[in-house]
């Protein structure tokens, strides 16, 4: 290796008032690894089904892409197409263990949609642009070996058109789509009482937007956490009642197109604590001047919203950064990674690439939560995502700032698919690493049940065992994402360099929906390849 390779790009980062910290890429923990050079198509939603296989979906009507469908599944050319007959795909299936792609065809345009998986883990997905408005689609996963594909819904429609909106799976199993463009209400899935008037998305419009995709968060009462330009309400949807205004977040509008992003930290203990953070976000007003080379915002809030009376902590990520993606990891930890330092959200309205991911540690004490990893070097801002896999890697996909494909621009459409591998999942640290070996496929509320691993060094302290949902992650904001601690007893040995340890499910539906999650045994903080486990009511 070039030692150009090594001590590439110094950089000096302030991360308190009277402290400056030199480093080099070389010190920076987490890895990188390219897995797919060319998807065929740029990624602007992306899911991980209780298969292992990915998920992508763009947009229909953005031209040619790299990914052709057969024949005899071609498209006939309406509004959602830009030719007249569309041979070419609009989503793919990843299944990153052979890295093969496979095109699947999708009828209405899914251009700024949203989704969520329903407990059977099927993937609902909803609204669009053109005739993909009020479509709603479904994707039924199936082993790699086997075909499946998407399935227009017919005879069923969403009772308001949705474009930007948001889906969060609820305590029933039901699904809540909340706002979009110009549609302030909200419905379900299964369809119930049509649209309903929500309010609150209007009053909290400005002049460009900064009301879209709202960031939803089931709490663990049962209640929704609705967060929208620079506001948030505990919304009691049963009843369409706020039941609570929270304070507001200073550092201006935080939602689409000002493009921060938002994560509920881990449920644990009692599970009666839950603590919502809000970090980046555009400047006022870059959208509406087209302005690519405002800074972004670097400030994050952090809130428990389950006080009664509880209020903004601010502090400051090491970068200023828009479009950035959020990933809870097996840890509780969260994985800040993607977006840009300057501009806004939006076709060509962003510039400076933040390379750098960041790790955000919620338990330690403000001022230190920040921790500045091992820098990519390919840009991903518009239109791209972030998705923890089942092995602890977080899957990077997309980055399309123009309206069609551009190979050609200062930040081109982006095909390639990487992996970044945090810290957890180095050399040192393999003998940490748990690998579960007897497990339930299934779980009910409350039950306890045991867990077989087996760990190369002898365990040390408690063994978490964790599960993490599988997020519809879009623009900057993975709806549905959430990651519960169980109640796990200390684990004993069992065999040679096995151990056993008897957990607890989550007790109901609003600490964890039900569906499929991904199960992880984390050993001092190193977590084991995830084993996928239904939640069941």
């Amino acid at each position: 290796m070039a030692p150009s390779d090594l001590f590439i790009s110094l950089v000096i980062l302030t991360l308190t008032p009277s402290t400056i910290v030199l480093f080099t890429r070389a010190d920076l923990p987490g890895t990188w690894e390219l897995l797919v050079a060319d998807a065929g198509i740029a990624s602007m939603h992306t899911a991980v089904t209780h298969f292992g296989t990915v998920v992508l979906l763009d947009r229909t009507n953005n031209g040619p892409t790299r990914k052709r469908l057969l024949k005899s599944q071609c498209r006939q050319g309406s509004n959602d197409t830009v030719s007249k007959k569309d041979c070419y795909a609009h989503s793919v299936l990843l299944d990153p263990q052979t890295r093969q792609i496979r095109p699947l065809k999708i009828l209405t345009d899914t251009w700024c949609s949203s989704g969520q998986f329903l407990p059977d883990g099927t993937l609902l997905q909803t609204g669009g642009d053109g005739r993909g408005w009020r479509k709603i689609r479904k994707f039924v996963p199936c082993d790699p070996a086997r075909f499946c594909d998407w399935e227009e819904v017919n005879g069923v429609a969403l009772a308001n058109g949705r474009w930007y909106a948001t889906n969060q799976i609820l305590a029933d199993g039901s699904v809540i789509v909340v706002g979009g463009k110009a549609t302030n209400s909200i419905e379900f899935y299964p369809p119930r009482n049509g649209a309903i008037r929500f309010p609150f998305l209007a009053e909290m419009a400005d002049r460009q937007g900064d009301n879209l995709y709202p960031y939803v968060h089931l709490l663990p009462g049962g209640d929704l956490f609705v967060f929208v330009n620079n506001r948030a309400v505990l919304y009691d949807y049963s009843k369409n009642l706020i039941v609570k205004h929270y304070p507001p977040l200073d550092g201006g509008p935080r939602n689409y197109p000002s493009a921060g992003s938002s994560v509920m930290l881990a449920l644990e203990g009692d599970y009666s604590t839950a603590v919502i953070v809000v970090c980046g976000g555009a400047e006022y007003g870059a959208f509406i001047k087209m302005d690519t080379t405002t800074p972004a915002h670097g400030s994050c809030g952090r809130i428990v919203a389950t006080q009664p009376d509880p209020v903004w902590e601010m502090e400051e990520m090491p970068f200023g950064r828009i479009m950035g993606d959020m990933v809870m990891l097996p840890t509780g930890e969260v994985l800040i990674i993607n977006g840009a330092e300057s501009g806004t959200q939006g076709f060509e309205l962003a510039s400076n690439p933040c390379l750098y991911p960041v790790l955000y540690r919620p338990e330690q004490p403000l001022g230190l939560r920040f921790m500045v990893l091992n820098p990519g070097t390919v840009p991903r801002m518009y239109h791209s995502t972030a998705n923890l896999l089942p092995d602890g890697r977080v899957l990077l996909a997309g980055s399309n700032p123009h309206y069609f494909y551009n190979f050609k621009a200062e930040f081109p459409t982006e095909l390639r698919i990487e992996a970044f591998s945090p810290e957890y999942l180095s050399p040192d640290r393999a003998n940490l690493r748990p690998e579960i070996q007897d497990w339930p496929k299934t779980v009910r509320y409350g039950e306890q049940f045991e867990l077989h691993f087996t760990v190369p060094l002898p365990v040390v302290g408690l063994v978490e065992v964790n599960f993490g949902s599988a997020p519809f992650a879009t623009h900057s904001f993975s709806q549905g994402q959430r990651l519960v601690k169980l109640n796990a007893a200390p684990a004993v040995p069992s065999g040679e360099r096995g151990y056993r340890t008897s957990c607890t499910a989550p007790p109901n539906g609003a600490v964890a929906p039900p569906g499929y999650y991904m199960m992880f045994a984390v050993n001092q903080g190193v977590p084991s390849v995830a084993r996928w486990v239904q939640l069941l009511a």
